[in-house]
């Protein structure tokens, strides 16, 4: 995990331009998670054909072209399975807790500006449930029938929670504490619509994360097929997708293919620092066999405090327009920087308004380093794989990529 050296930053002395100032680097902290994503997405992927010819099991041979190409035509849609899913991301406590809405991290406003500001909203609500996955390892159960019928459980020691996604009906529950969610598709909503259940972002299986990793392809990484392996008891082959270009904090992402089906059994990210992965999700058992029809059944326990969501076309408006909204402030401004896995997303937050300026700044001098250059003064924050440099006038430069990079592209971009 990277050390993050505490840094007590000055704070307001009452000149209009440090207002200006810790208002605008409060607008940057808001939304300095999402670009993080975007800056992930943005890396990229080429092609290099290689040839499977060692490890165990004995396969015959296939190149990282046709490998994709079965990764991309696999047309199997049910699944039911245990996943082990780790992250080991560095990221500070006070961020995790924030995502969640939880604890008192002054980051938690921001989280809660993601659910429109529902200060009653249900201990069983996806958004603030499924952020859990950002760190540790945690035990999944999966099943999927078809893109009508998904359901996920996170299994912990004495608690589990469940998102059920069946049709136009989305159930999820807490047994830690005993509140239920529920939320209905509003009328008129087609099956498309339907197939979008609420989430945190983050992928829940070795599908999901190699999708995000193959969703694009240039020339700036190279593809390769490196041996076999076997997972969750089935033959695999294993892709390996490795950056050419220098900078950058991956290292190296790792997708085991299944031989039969091309659905990819495991997904492992290692940074460019070395060490433990940043993210190892895989399938421990796997059966793509269609799962029993009551697996996406639910009933709220008796006693369990149920937390409905409102629906009809009012509703989906409201949503639409607020989501919108929402995207279009996280995006003013934005531009990105290079290209693959180089890629820096650049916030120009403007100036904006926020009571909790003081809070937030204040936060990030506990587990931000100040750093200096051309551009001015800001604020590095560092995980062990994405960077971000959030400077005193409310800029926001974040990507995979390392410090001095970062402090380049804003010295660049002055």
């Amino acid at each position: 995990m990277t050390r993050i050296e505490p840094v007590h930053l000055t704070g307001d002395n009452g000149d209009p331009q440090d207002s200006r100032r810790n208002s605008a680097r409060s607008k940057a902290v808001r939304f300095a998670v999402p670009v993080v994503a975007a800056g992930v997405a943005a890396a990229t992927v080429g092609l290099v054909p290689a040839l499977a010819s060692a490890g165990s099991p004995n396969l015959p041979g296939i190149t990282a072209q046709k490998l994709i190409e079965k990764i991309a035509a696999s047309d199997t849609q049910t699944v039911t399975g245990t996943v082990r899913f780790t992250t080991d991301l560095g990221l500070p406590s006070l961020l995790t807790s924030a995502a969640s809405g939880s604890g008192t991290s002054p980051f938690a406003g921001a989280a809660s500006a993601a659910t429109n500001g529902k200060s009653g909203s249900s201990a069983a609500d996806p958004q603030q449930q499924l952020v859990q996955l950002l760190s540790g390892t945690h035990t999944l159960q999966v099943a999927a029938d078809g893109p009508q019928k998904q359901k996920v459980s996170i299994i912990e020691n004495a608690a589990e929670y469940s998102l059920i996604h069946n049709g136009d009906e989305t159930w999820a529950y807490d047994s830690k504490t005993n509140e239920a969610y529920h939320a209905t598709a509003p009328k008129g909503t087609s099956k498309a619509q339907q197939k979008q259940t609420p989430s945190s972002g983050l992928p829940s299986t070795p599908q999901e994360a190699a999708q995000q990793a193959l969703k694009a392809v240039d020339s700036t990484t190279a593809v390769s097929v490196d041996g076999t392996a076997k997972v969750a008891g089935r033959d695999a082959y294993q892709l390996l997708i490795k950056p050419k270009q220098s900078g950058t904090t991956v290292g190296s992402v790792r997708i085991a293919v299944d031989s039969a089906t091309g659905v990819p059994l495991k997904f492992t990210l290692l940074p460019a620092s070395g060490g433990n992965a940043v993210v190892d999700v895989g399938f421990t058992r796997v059966d793509f066999g269609k799962p029993a029809a009551g697996t996406f059944a639910f009933t709220a326990p008796k006693g369990a405090k149920v937390t409905t969501e409102k629906a009809g076309t009012s509703a989906l408006k409201d949503a639409q327009k607020n989501n919108q909204r929402t995207a279009q402030d996280a995006l003013s401004g934005l531009n990105v920087l290079g290209q693959g896995w180089g890629s820096i997303a650049e916030l120009k937050s403007g100036t904006g308004t926020s009571a909790s300026g003081s809070t937030s700044n204040s936060m990030l001098s506990d587990f931000g380093k100040a750093v200096h250059g051309n551009f001015g003064s800001g604020t590095l924050v560092s995980t062990r794989l994405v960077n971000a440099l959030i400077t005193d006038k409310g800029t926001v430069y974040v990507g995979a990529v390392s410090q001095d990079a970062l402090v380049k592209a804003a010295n660049a971009a002055k």
